[in-house]
C-alpha cells in the first residue's frame, strides 16, 4: 500500500538506499525506490516520468488511523488472502 504526495510535501530523514527499476506497466519507465538500508524495506519512491507524485509506503507511518484504501491496481499480483479488491475503484489501464 501506498499514498501519493507532491514533493514538496514530503520530509525524509535518516539514511537510505537507492534502487532503480523498469515499470511492471509496460511502459519501460524507470521507477526510483528508497529503502531503509538496515531492514531492506522501501520507504518512498517515484517515478521519473512524474516527478510530480511521491508514493510513501502506508507502513513507514506509525499511525492506525490512516486513512483506508482509495483505489486498486495490480490484482493479478495480489495474495489469495487480499479480500474485497474487486470493490476498489480501479484507475484507467488497470484490470484484474
Amino acid at each position: 500500500m501506498q499514498a501519493a504526495f507532491r514533493p514538496d510535501q514530503v520530509q525524509v530523514h535518516g539514511r537510505y538506499s537507492d534502487y532503480t527499476r523498469i515499470s511492471d506497466e509496460g511502459d519501460s519507465k524507470e521507477h526510483a525506490f528508497h529503502f531503509c538500508p538496515e531492514c531492506g524495506s522501501t520507504v518512498y519512491y517515484y517515478r521519473k516520468s512524474d516527478p510530480a507524485r511521491t508514493g510513501v509506503r502506508v507502513g513507514a507511518f506509525a499511525d492506525p488511523t490512516f486513512p483506508p484504501p482509495m483505489a486498486s491496481g495490480f490484482e493479478e499480483y495480489a495474495h489469495p488472502w487480499v479480500s474485497n479488491i474487486a470493490a476498489l475503484p480501479m484507475p484507467l489501464g488497470h484490470h484484474a
